[in-house]
């Protein structure tokens, strides 16, 4: 029985080998640019025709909040400051139109970047730790059922990881779709909800390249027969995103409480020089 159970475990490492050797080469990319990999039947750019439409909306968003903000500061006087100069209010609405017309550049600088670190991190990753599939397998199979059940965790562990890249890579591509939108917060002072997403977006990228930078590790311990400090590695590389969250809280601005509080401070100051002139 336990022969059988070893010979069906190592019949599963060596039908995964056909995928993992490909999957390891195009993680970055797919996490980077999922839209590539998404292409429609008749070639057209998912991409750019959903951010066309975006963008569109984006810009009608920034206009009605731009007159909306101007009519209750300068007209109505329930927002901001009255005696704040307009050109500040402008600046913020060309800052919100200048980074959505220019975010798609900035992200390809943003994705150089980061796919020239991460080939660099498995580079030198790559040096320390030269492998061969077939041969871990084959070590596998003479070390027994135990060694083999963790080879197959292993590899299940690294499924589960490429899966989340997917899920990466869609994400990055909703966030890049939505940065128009996003941008409208560049109209309040305090930047809105702009640097919440901002703040998602770099969480986003970095645990791109520590997920890659970890399962390239793991990788390599595992088979090097370092068992349980490459199951470590997959396993870091998993919870990754929770582990960023730690120290990288996305948190809303806070303008309402701001802004409540600088007209209670203004209120008393008026009153006091009312009580004055009385």
């Amino acid at each position: 029985m336990e022969k059988i159970i070893l010979l069906l475990i190592i019949a599963l490492l060596n039908g995964s080998l056909v995928y993992i050797d490909s999957l390891l080469k195009d993680i970055i990319p797919i996490s980077l640019y999922a839209e590539k990999y998404m292409t429609l039947t008749t070639g057209a750019n998912l991409l750019e025709n959903l951010y066309d439409i975006v963008f569109s909306f984006g810009v009608a968003l920034m206009i009605l909040k731009f007159l909306k903000k101007g009519f209750e500061i300068y007209v109505l006087w329930t927002d901001g400051d009255p005696d704040e100069e307009p050109l500040f209010l402008l600046t913020n609405f060309f800052r919100s139109m200048a980074v959505a017309i220019c975010f798609p550049t900035i992200y390809t600088w943003l994705g150089q970047i980061v796919e020239d670190l991460s080939n660099q991190l498995l580079g030198a990753i790559s040096q320390s730790t030269n492998y061969d599939w077939q041969m871990w397998v084959n070590a596998l199979e003479s070390a027994g059922l135990v060694a083999a059940v963790f080879g197959l965790i292993f590899v299940v562990c690294f499924f589960i990881l490429y899966f989340q890249f997917l899920m990466r890579g869609l994400e990055m591509f909703i966030l890049r779709v939505g940065i128009p939108l996003a941008c409208v917060g560049l109209l309040d002072n305090d930047k809105g909800v702009f640097r919440a997403y901002a703040q998602k977006f770099m969480q986003s990228m970095l645990a791109v390249v520590i997920q890659i930078a970890l399962a390239k590790l793991g990788v390599g311990l595992m088979l090097q027969n370092h068992v349980f400090w490459g199951m470590a590695c997959m396993m870091l590389a998993i919870r990754t995103p929770r582990f960023l969250s730690d120290f990288l809280i996305t948190t809303g601005g806070n303008g309402g409480v701001v802004n409540n509080v600088y007209h209670s401070i203004k209120l008393v100051g008026m009153a006091r020089k009312l009580g004055k002139a009385g």
